[in-house]
């Protein structure tokens, strides 16, 4: 819990200078997001490398290990469908739309505003936001409620970058390649199922 309150603290903290315009526009550029990003996999990846004894278990992986992605589209496209009926503005397909962006708001929400317009889009954009957020967050409770691989599900598609070292420090170093894989394989499913809902 002490780690999720230390990321929110600095996104507070991010909010505000972000809202104030302590640090100016220019010096903010996209693509160090990216260079952050890679210097976390580095991190997680020299850890895993000096794990013996994970990268020996590694091998033991099966096909089981498919369950996980497959359980996380199949409950959040459920999920998504009930709250449906609880929403009069959206229909079933367009709740589920939203909700098969699994936490990558880039580029559901390109999507979505493509082919069902800007409201629709923006909601995609916070809903994604949120989750990613909450994956953040509430890692620590999710392993501590439902078990090693919930703060995996929780996370979507973000499990394989932003998400993996909350991931590895709550679940421990053997789910690792659980996490990227299950990543790798929600992130691949978000334009096709973000298409396939748009279009019904």
């Amino acid at each position: 819990m002490k780690g999720s309150l230390i990321i929110l603290a600095f996104f507070i903290v991010g909010v505000f200078v972000g809202f104030n315009g302590i640090i100016p526009a220019e010096l903010l550029k996209e693509e160090w997001n990216t260079y952050v990003l890679y210097a976390l996999m580095l991190l997680v990846g020299i850890t895993i490398g000096y794990d013996r004894e994970l990268l020996v278990s590694l091998r033991k992986v099966n096909l089981s290990i498919l369950l996980v992605p497959l359980t996380t589209i199949v409950g959040t496209l459920l999920g998504t469908f009930i709250i449906s009926f609880f929403i009069r503005d959206w229909n079933a397909a367009e709740s589920m739309a939203v909700g098969s962006g699994f936490g990558y708001y880039s580029l559901s929400s390109i999507f979505i505003t493509q082919y069902k317009g800007v409201t629709l889009g923006t909601i995609a954009l916070m809903s994604n936001l949120m989750r990613e957020l909450m994956a953040l967050l509430m890692a620590p409770l999710a392993r501590k409620w439902f078990g090693p691989l919930a703060p995996i599900s929780v996370a979507g598609a973000t499990s394989m970058d932003t998400a993996l070292p909350i991931i590895t420090q709550c679940s421990g170093k053997q789910y690792v390649l659980v996490a990227i894989i299950h990543g790798i394989l929600v992130d691949l499913s978000v334009p096709f199922l973000v298409t396939f809902f748009c279009y019904l």
